[in-house]
């Protein structure tokens, strides 16, 4: 076997068990985006699937079919499930064609719920108005990227910090580093510097029976704590992403363009992300990158600063 090698796929290395990762050389390929997989299936997935059914004259996707099957019935970072997709309209096409003694079929976006039922996915788009302690976060998943919101409340209580939505250890760790930063920095945010004697927050990222974690929602969480206990409302049109530091530094994040498209999908204009993360900003596809206005925060000043509407 010395003369083989051999070659694996996989949608994330945490399932890997560390003592293979080590023997392992990882070549890391990103997700495509939206028109990546419209190109594809134009170019090469329809063109193979009509010659296979032999109905290459017969049968016509529309452009815009094509996109309604990305967007509602697939949500991998390949084309795997794409073609597939693309393959049960095609044969429904068919067996509608020989039905109906038709020469030609066209395939529409408003055919293909007939063909496919409703779609299975449907992405959240950002409401148009500015809230008090709710936070556009951005996550990393094994389908691609996905936005991630983070809603906080107050009440009168006694200071407990409270965590829910199925968060895993490192999220946990998060949210308390960011509430000890707070503490340590209460008056410079306008924030009652006995709030932890007084108050109790609740820290809740919805969806609660999908588990969430990961070193990238710090600083989303002390925006959204922030908000709340100063009253200050978050900008809308604003996502974000990093880790936070007890002196509040802002640490670099993985997955950069797939969490950027996801927040340009749900309609975001503005991404706050690591200053360190600066130079993955390259590899974002240009049509995406055209239309975000990033901004590259070193610590969590400069992240309150673009995030937050009205003064302090």
């Amino acid at each position: 076997l010395s003369k083989v090698m051999f070659i694996t796929t996989a949608n994330t290395l945490d399932t890997i068990p560390r003592p293979l990762l080590d023997r392992m050389e990882i070549i890391e390929v990103s997700g495509y985006t939206y028109e990546e997989k419209l190109n594809i299936a134009k170019r090469h997935l329809i063109p193979k699937i009509l010659k296979e059914h032999n109905v290459i004259d017969k049968v016509v996707f529309q452009e815009s079919a094509v996109m309604t099957i990305i967007e509602g019935y697939t949500k991998e970072s390949g084309v795997r499930n794409l073609e597939r997709q693309l393959s049960r309209v095609l044969r429904k096409a068919i067996a509608d064609m020989l039905e109906k003694d038709k020469e030609k079929v066209q395939i529409t976006s408003s055919n293909i719920v007939k063909y496919l039922g409703p779609p299975y996915y449907s992405y959240d788009k950002v409401k148009k108005e500015d809230r008090v302690g709710v936070v556009t976060g951005m996550a990393w998943t094994a389908y691609g990227g996905d936005t991630l919101p983070v809603e906080v409340s107050i009440m009168e209580g006694s200071g407990k910090l409270e965590l829910t939505g199925k968060l895993g250890d490192v999220m946990k760790e998060s949210a308390r580093a960011g509430y000890s930063y707070i503490r340590s920095n209460a008056e410079k945010y306008s924030i009652n510097p006995d709030f932890y004697k007084k108050k109790d927050i609740h820290i809740h990222v919805p969806e609660g029976a999908v588990p969430k974690d990961g070193p990238s929602a710090g600083v989303t969480m002390v925006t959204a704590m922030v908000s709340s206990l100063s009253g200050r409302k978050v900008r809308h049109n604003v996502a974000m992403t990093g880790e936070i530091t007890l002196t509040g530094r802002v640490l670099p994040i993985g997955g950069l363009k797939e969490k950027t498209l996801a927040a340009y999908r749900a309609g975001i204009d503005t991404v706050i992300i690591p200053k360190d993360n600066e130079k993955d900003i390259d590899k974002i596809p240009k049509i995406i990158k055209s239309k975000l206005n990033f901004i590259a925060a070193d610590n969590i000043d400069e992240v309150l600063r673009n995030a937050l509407a009205g003064d302090n």
